[in-house]
């Protein structure tokens, strides 16, 4: 499951590939306007859940006109759910004071935190892989550089992110010889996991040291140069300052509140 899930980040390559208004925005703005959308997110009071809500319309608008698949960026968000899990989990626990009564229910604050982790975690985590899927790495690392992010941070980003598939073929490649002399898949057992962890490392080190090599007969020289430059467009224009109002109204109002206020003084 572990290696399958590590393959499987190529599809945001795949993704990173089609042609959508979203993947037209300049990766420069994508990116302000995603750490603009998680400062946001991260700026509320811990106990606030109704005024995270109108937020995921900005990850949801990138995931349906980016037509990247739903159930791709959910998949990998579980890989991740265990560390906001455990952030939260004894919240409830630690922190009991009554924090809202509706009716004889009694809900404590440990709860309301823990819930507006789990929010905050599903926005974050959620528009960043939503960001790569509708970018990709090279087109995102380029965008990192160009609005001053250093260079060797943004060079240690792809080959880490290059890497990742290194280790992966060589744990298929390991997965398959032991199958091969096992006649059959077989579970690992604490004997044999230090050993294939051990020969893993050796091997990919092994590995990566030959890729590198090739890479600098090649002509590299510690710069990751780009094949296109872009400028702003109007519609990246339009695409920060459009978002970049919408998070300042949801930051400043509770827009989720005020909707039911007005749907509830419309109905009576």
């Amino acid at each position: 499951m572990g290696l399958a899930n590590w393959i499987e980040i190529g599809r945001m390559d795949e993704l990173a590939r089609l042609d959508t208004p979203v993947h037209r925005i300049d990766a420069r703005v994508k990116i302000i306007t995603s750490i603009a959308f998680i400062v946001a997110v991260m700026s509320f009071p811990r106990y606030e859940i109704s005024a995270l809500t109108p937020y995921f319309l900005y990850p949801l608008v990138l995931v349906f006109l980016g037509r990247i698949p739903l159930g791709c960026i959910m998949r990998k968000m579980l890989v991740a759910a265990p560390f906001a899990l455990a952030i939260g989990v004894f919240n409830p626990i630690f922190d009991r004071a009554p924090a809202v009564v509706i009716n004889s229910f009694v809900i404590s604050g440990g709860w309301l935190s823990f819930a507006s982790i789990i929010l905050r975690f599903l926005l974050t985590v959620g528009t960043a892989l939503t960001l790569v899927a509708c970018t990709g790495m090279y087109r995102l690392a380029g965008g990192l550089e160009r609005i001053g992010l250093p260079r060797i941070f943004v060079v240690q980003l792809l080959f880490l992110y290059r890497y990742l598939f290194v280790i992966a073929d060589e744990g298929s490649r390991m997965m398959c010889s032991l199958e091969l002399r096992t006649c059959g898949p077989m579970g690992l057992t604490r004997h044999v996991y230090g050993s294939l962890v051990g020969h893993l490392l050796l091997r990919s080190m092994a590995r990566a040291e030959r890729i590198y090599r090739a890479m600098v007969a090649r002509g590299f020289s510690g710069e990751i140069k780009i094949m296109r430059q872009t400028s702003l467009q109007s519609a990246d224009w339009v695409f920060l300052l459009g978002w970049m109002a919408f998070f300042v109204a949801a930051r400043r109002w509770n827009l989720a509140a005020g909707l039911g206020s007005l749907v509830m003084g419309g109905g009576s």
